[in-house]
């Protein structure tokens, strides 16, 4: 199992989504990541911060894995639009 760490920034942008299905979506799928490498909807970046990427809806959740010390460290949560990525 990994533990789930967040930035500020992402832990931010979270609080601010109103629709409770959406962020009821959002923090399940976030929590099915402690499964890691087990999960679903997940490409690996490329020319970004983060190293991985989680589709939820319309939603993005950017994410580094440190397999190390078995930490999953969220970056940013973004409704997806033309300057996402």
């Amino acid at each position: 199992m990994f533990e789930i760490e967040w930035q500020p920034k992402a832990y931010r942008q979270l609080k601010k989504i109103k629709e409770r299905e959406t962020l009821a979506a959002i923090k399940d799928a976030v929590f099915s990541l402690a499964n890691w490498p087990e999960c679903r909807n997940i490409k690996a970046m490329t020319n970004h911060e983060a190293g991985y990427r989680m589709r939820v809806g319309a939603w993005r959740i950017l994410f580094d894995v440190h397999d190390r010390i078995r930490v999953i460290l969220i970056q940013e949560v973004k409704k997806r639009n033309e300057r996402t990525y």
